[in-house]
């Protein structure tokens, strides 16, 4: 898999946490069901919109120093963010490449698409003739004739065709450049995705992805420039739907930029994701704290009750490491039910709807519980967790409750302190239980206790 990753030039935002978390459920899934993985998200660190942030962020310093200070510190923001989410950041679950390091291979590359009679140079620049691209538009099911009509050439383009697109770019007084047989200049955007997948992944792979917004014009000339080099590229694309705030565009000028340590100052991982989870990966979503709030609760009643009730129940919700199935129930249709809904174009919604049941299930068997149902119910918790792995769900933000057979064989300890006299174990035992949540109150005939609200 190859997935375009973030251009480091800002903090990142919860359209980013989206793509990424799309793209790693997506790579779980699959090594669920038993394949083995290469995963690739790249990492754009060589872009205007980096220089520009570099003129703000470090006024009069040398560019070429203040770009990598940029990138390095909004790569360092977007690292973390994955962090708090749980999503990998790296080896070994990932590669990431950066473009600053595929300069040499990205010139190798351009010089064989010049040999080749598909690109050209123009003053220092390269770009790629859009007339020799076979199939022009057939990602983005557009007709080249269609498309040309409403193409323009930018001021300073040396292109012979509007719809032509750099390859290379010569550089500009003061700003970051490496040296190339066209003279010093940076590479152009497009190239950088042929040349990093192509190089880890070989001249074809199984999957490249992104949001639908880069089908055109990113991915329809990584599509020409690639198989303008005799590549075969990518054989499955899959786009992720684009996500507003409250029915708009995300932008700062509107006010309604909202990034990922924003978000989770409120909401733990868990919640966004299950929010994410709610639509299909190819539709849009519209973010609203109303559907957080929403999240929340669904998060909280199903699986927060759920797990509360096991610990305070049984004092752990590792019940055994296994369980079976009995005649009662097969709890091993709902891991098909959750693969089947999977299989359907990662059907999210439908497969946490799947999850939610099995949870209901679970709530069944407490209600009416015997000793033989252990079995079946340590089965069921461990399916929910299992499957909640394939979505990136931990539920390590449920908080852990203590089972009042816990609770009451530590209250026996301690009157035995007492009547030894060794009263300071006594104490020790009171504040162990306060600190769990669990306050006592002593009388002269016995000890009870509660639960603090």
């Amino acid at each position: 898999m190859y997935v375009c990753g973030p251009t480091v030039y800002d903090e990142p935002h919860i359209g980013h946490a989206r793509s990424a978390y799309i793209f790693d459920v997506i790579r779980r899934y699959l090594v669920y069901k038993g394949y083995k993985v290469r995963f690739v998200r790249n990492v754009t660190d060589v872009d205007d919109k980096i220089i520009d942030k570099a003129r703000k962020e470090y006024p009069g310093e040398d560019l070429n120093i203040a770009f990598k200070k940029v990138a390095q510190k909004y790569l360092d923001s977007y690292h973390k963010a994955l962090t708090d989410l749980g999503i990998p950041s790296g080896k070994p679950e990932i590669d990431e490449p950066k473009a600053s390091e595929y300069i040499g291979k990205m010139t190798v590359f351009i010089t064989d698409l010049i040999k080749r009679g598909v690109a050209y140079q123009a003053e220092g620049d390269v770009y790629f003739d859009i007339s020799k691209a076979k199939n022009y538009g057939k990602l983005s099911n557009q007709a080249l004739d269609k498309m040309e009509v409403g193409a323009r050439v930018a001021v300073g383009e040396k292109k012979k065709n509007p719809l032509d697109f750099a390859l290379w770019k010569s550089a500009k007084e003061g700003e970051p450049s490496w040296e190339s047989p066209w003279g010093k200049g940076r590479p152009g955007w497009h190239i950088e995705c042929s040349v990093m997948s192509s190089d880890i992944l070989g001249n074809q792979f199984d999957i490249h992805g992104g949001g639908i917004d880069l089908i055109f014009p990113h991915h329809e000339n990584e599509i020409a420039q690639s198989e303008g080099a005799g590549k075969e590229f990518a054989k499955i694309w899959i786009h992720h739907g684009l996500l507003t705030i409250n029915g708009q565009k995300m932008a700062k000028s509107l006010g309604n930029f909202v990034t990922i340590q924003k978000i989770l100052q409120s909401y733990n991982p868990d919640v966004l994701k299950l929010f994410f989870l709610s639509a299909h990966y190819a539709s849009p979503i519209d973010f609203t704290l109303e559907r957080m709030e929403e999240s929340k609760t669904a998060y909280n009643n199903r699986f927060g009750s759920l797990f509360q009730r096991i610990d305070e129940k049984f004092g752990s919700r590792r019940l055994m490491s296994g369980g079976t199935d009995t005649d009662k129930v097969d709890v091993y249709r709902y891991k098909l039910d959750f693969e089947k809904a999977m299989d359907d174009d990662f059907n999210t919604p439908q497969a946490i709807s799947v999850l939610f049941d099995l949870v209901g299930f679970c709530n069944k068997v407490i209600a009416q519980y015997q000793e033989s149902d252990r079995l079946i119910l340590s089965h069921a918790l461990n399916t929910i967790y299992e499957l909640g792995e394939v979505l990136g769900l931990s539920f390590g933000y449920i908080p852990q409750k203590t089972s009042d057979a816990w609770i009451d064989s530590q209250i026996e300890t301690r009157l035995k302190m007492k009547k030894l006299g060794k009263f300071k174990e006594a104490d020790a035992i009171r504040s162990a239980l306060d600190e769990k949540g669990v306050i006592l109150e002593d009388t002269k005939e016995s000890t009870t206790w509660r639960r603090k609200l």
